[in-house]
Parts: structure tokens; C-alpha cells; sequence
């Protein structure tokens, strides 16, 4: 009776190590947005990745130039990268004083998804460059803007490596007069080369950009201290999990044959030869 006692205990255990408590946690990463090209915006961003496959994106910034639309998009790639925050001093390449869009991709990567209002979020002019579906700072130049993504149009490998990606804000007022004009630095060719014609310099340059916490490290963010989010389980756990199961198993056949040992008695020393 001790010895089935004992198995069922151990298989008790075994069933806890591979029966899940609860379902996966969202994870959620951060950002804390800094100035580009003197914008003096800040801010932060917290990107979500909600179990359903889905996004939540929440941003606070102030500094934005006022009752202005600014383009805003997640940069990096589907693989992730080892991205960073441009500077105008290392990445200003002709040395103008301003930093374009142009400069800043080689340090924050090209536009892979972008934080539309409405509607759609691919990387193509259409929602990339689309001032009617991207938020407006208020009359004092803060910038509040939060939406929910379905599935269905968070592109592939974004959540794999959302802690690999950055947020960039475009849009600024080098001659300070309150609006984006060509005058002031003249044509964007960024939004000319993917097929926006006569778009201002300024619409597109960054005002913003930050680096999602954990970005750089060797594997995406999985929650827990770095990230504020629920730790994920990792792809080693299952097999970890049935190790344990048959180590548990192994020991409980091992109880259950283990023989009793033999007890001697005066009898039988007397009978055992000298």
C-alpha cells in the first residue's frame, strides 16, 4: 500500500510539470523617445504583443511641432537586427546640419510597420506617407496616440523580435513657422523615391526616435525584469518538462520493484555453515 501510495504521488507531480497553469501572458516592451534634429521631443512608447497575435501601441511625447500630422512607424526588419538611435554627428553624412530620413535608416533601419490611426499598416506609401492616417499634435504640441492592431495586420516576424525594433517620429519646423514648407529645406527625397512627389523635407525628417528596451540583445525580450512583461516560455520547456515526467516514472518502477530485503533469524544463523 506504501509503494502505490508513493507512485501515485510521483505521478501526481509529473502531471503538474506538463499541464499549464494559465494561458500565455501579453508581453510588453517600452521605448523612451528622445530628440532628433533639435525637435526637442520626448516622450515613451510601450508596445504590447496581446496573446491573440494582435498589438497594442500606447505613445506620449510632447515637443511635436503644433496642429502638425507626424508620421510615425516601427523601424527594423523581420529578422531583427542590432539597431540604434542615429546621431547627427556621426550620421549626418553631408554635413548640412540636419539629419534626414535617409541618415537615420542606416542606424534605426527602413519602415517595417507604420502606427496609423486607421485602416492599414503596411510599409507602403499608401500608410506609410499618408498625413490623414497619422496623429496631430494638439496646440501645444503633445502627441497622444494609442491603438489596438488585429492579427491580421501585424506583419511576420514583428512580434518575434519586438524587442529588437525602434519607434521613429517624423515631422519638423526648421524655419519655425509653424507648418511644413519647401522652403525651408526643400524637397524630401525620401517620400520622392517611393513615389511621393513634392512632400517637404520636413515632413519626413525624424523628431523622435526610440530604442525598445532590450534592443541589441541576443535573443528578442521574453518579459520579466528587462521588459516588464510575463516571462514567455521558452522552446526547451516541454522537453525539460517530459524529462522530468520520465525521471519521476523511472523512479516510481524502481519503488515499485525493489525487493524486500530478507530478514535472518537466530534459526538460520545456526543453520548457515561456519
Amino acid at each position: 500500500m506504501t509503494k502505490l501510495r508513493s507512485l501515485l504521488i510521483l505521478v501526481a507531480a509529473a502531471t503538474m510539470l506538463v499541464v499549464p497553469t494559465s494561458a500565455a501572458a501579453d508581453t510588453t516592451v517600452k521605448a523612451k523617445l528622445t530628440e532628433q534634429n533639435g525637435s526637442g521631443v520626448s516622450g515613451t512608447v510601450t508596445l504590447t504583443a496581446l496573446s491573440n497575435g494582435g498589438l497594442k501601441v500606447v505613445i506620449h511625447a510632447k515637443g511635436h511641432v503644433p496642429g502638425l500630422p507626424h508620421a510615425q512607424h516601427i523601424h527594423g526588419t523581420s529578422h531583427g537586427g542590432h539597431f540604434k538611435c542615429p546621431d547627427l554627428k556621426t550620421n549626418d553624412k553631408d554635413g548640412d546640419g540636419v539629419l534626414t530620413n535617409e541618415e537615420g535608416i542606416g542606424e534605426y533601419g527602413a519602415i517595417f510597420f507604420p502606427l496609423t490611426t486607421r485602416g492599414g499598416a503596411s510599409a507602403t506609401p499608401k500608410d506609410a506617407l499618408d498625413p490623414k492616417r497619422m496623429p496631430v499634435a494638439d496646440s501645444e504640441g503633445n502627441l497622444n496616440y494609442e491603438r489596438t492592431f488585429a492579427p491580421e495586420l501585424v506583419p511576420d516576424g514583428l512580434l518575434e523580435h519586438l524587442s529588437e525594433l525602434h519607434v521613429v517620429q517624423h515631422g519638423i519646423d526648421v524655419n519655425n513657422n509653424g507648418k511644413y514648407d519647401l522652403e525651408a529645406l526643400g524637397v524630401s527625397t525620401f517620400a520622392e523615391n517611393m513615389g511621393k512627389a513634392g512632400v517637404p523635407e520636413e515632413v519626413t525628417d525624424p523628431a523622435a526616435c526610440g530604442v525598445i528596451e532590450g534592443a541589441g540583445a541576443a535573443n528578442p525580450a521574453r518579459g520579466g525584469v528587462d521588459t516588464g512583461g510575463a516571462p514567455v516560455a521558452d522552446m526547451n520547456a516541454p522537453l525539460a518538462a517530459a524529462g522530468a515526467v520520465l525521471l519521476l516514472l523511472s523512479a516510481g518502477l524502481l519503488l515499485w520493484r525493489r525487493p524486500v530485503r530478507a530478514t535472518t533469524t537466530a534459526a538460520d544463523d545456526e543453520q548457515t555453515p561456519s
